[in-house]
């Protein structure tokens, strides 16, 4: 895993949008590292897989919650101090579990993971997952040419912005949400197997469940049922890296594409029944619940 963690501020809200006041009183107010670089390598620990994940963390009081969460969920952290900071959000949760992020970028355009500090993790990775931060593209050609698979989770990419665009289509997996292109979500998958070098593409739909676009497969995204998380919805936060990390696991264990949506689907689901990445599911308990 490269890049994208950090730390979010998780604050339950009764509704949303809030309303506009000056102060509203708000339930607990929660401290939860990880965000989608951090929680992709938990989740995929979660399952049995060794994970390290590279990035950059700030000498700071959020970089310390960071490393201590990673520690606890036995990832492999290669650190390198950042002068920016450690990146944060601020999520804003109703009572259904829907969120709405505020997320700072600080990371300076200049910034690059040294490599001599990345090259020996290429070299002994089978898989890499790639946040979408400025850095990592820095990465894509040794990756390329040490022949390493790679996928990335471009969130709610509306198809157009430019940033996105280099991962979207020099990656091998693609995720994203259908959030940002909305109803031109499908022509925006088929535009990264056109134009990209993906085997497949997944948005994701939040409780309308997700949707699988795969090379050779189709011009048509074909719909992968929501599950029914095994508890009440606590908290939508964290569901999406979930589903990337079942997913990753169902190719990575040499399953097809379609039943690593389904286990992507089920870990998604399990995510929602607690806060941040309080509620990663084990490998036992996604393969007891798909019944293989």
């Amino acid at each position: 895993m490269v890049g994208g963690s950090g730390v979010d501020t998780v604050v339950r809200v009764d509704s949303l949008p809030v309303p506009l006041a000056d102060s509203l009183g708000v339930g607990p107010i929660r401290e939860r590292p990880g965000r989608t670089g951090g929680n992709v390598a938990l989740g995929c620990r979660a399952l049995g897989l060794e994970v390290t994940l590279l990035d950059f963390v700030g000498d700071d009081w959020p970089g310390r919650q960071l490393r201590d969460r990673l520690a606890a969920g036995d990832v492999a952290f290669e650190a390198v101090i950042s002068p920016a900071g450690t990146r944060r959000a601020v999520n804003l949760v109703d009572p259904s579990g829907h969120r709405m992020s505020f997320y700072e970028s600080p990371d300076p355009g200049e910034l690059r993971i040294p490599r001599d500090v990345y090259l020996p993790h290429l070299r002994r990775a089978r898989h890499v997952h790639l946040s979408t931060v400025n850095f990592a593209r820095f990465l894509l050609d040794d990756i390329e040419a040490l022949g390493i698979p790679v996928s990335t989770d471009l969130h709610d990419w509306d198809g157009l912005d430019d940033h996105h665009r280099e991962f979207a289509l020099r990656s091998d997996l693609v995720f994203l949400s259908s959030a940002g292109a909305r109803e031109r979500i499908a022509s925006v998958m088929r535009e990264i197997l056109r134009d990209g070098r993906a085997e497949a593409v997944v948005a994701f739909a939040g409780a309308g469940g997700s949707y699988l676009l795969t090379r050779g497969g189709g011009s048509t995204p074909r719909p992968v049922p929501a599950v029914a998380p095994p508890a009440p919805v606590v908290d939508s936060n964290g569901a999406g890296d979930a589903y990337v990390c079942g997913f990753l696991y169902g190719r990575l264990s040499g399953r097809d594409l379609e039943d690593s949506a389904r286990l992507g689907a089920l870990a998604g689901a399990h995510a929602c029944t607690g806060e941040g990445t309080t509620a990663l599911i084990s490998r036992a308990a996604m393969l007891a619940a798909a019944g293989t």
